[in-house]
């Protein structure tokens, strides 16, 4: 069983950054490919990011050159680092493997890119 908790959300004008983390419990935490997802009011959950295990990186076109998803397996930690906010990543943002397991879903972290 893995354990997710996501952290480092928060509100921030448009063209702002944040740095999310997310916190993984288990020893398998360093073979999984990870994503990190969002969901918006009103609209399905989305995946935005994930890595491999071997640092293999892809993005969402809506995301692609703004956000950079990274991962210390030493520390289980998997990291969303998002630069030029829009509007429109107002969102909860969370963690999980790729493809998503239900049962792993964590809190998630509000993200609100307002001015």
């Amino acid at each position: 069983q893995v354990q997710l908790v996501e952290s480092g959300g928060g509100l921030v004008q448009p063209g702002g950054s944040l740095r999310l983390s997310c916190s993984a419990s288990g020893s398998i935490f360093s073979i999984l490919t990870m994503g990190w997802y969002r969901q918006a009011p009103g609209k399905q959950r989305e995946l935005v990011a994930r890595i491999t295990r071997g640092g293999t990186t892809n993005y969402a076109d809506s995301v692609k050159g703004r956000f950079t998803i990274s991962r210390d397996n030493a520390k289980n930690t998997v990291y969303l680092q998002m630069n030029s906010l829009k509007p429109e990543d107002t969102a909860v943002y969370y963690c999980n493997v790729d493809p998503p397991i239900k049962g792993y879903w964590g809190q998630g972290t509000q993200v609100t890119a307002s001015s």
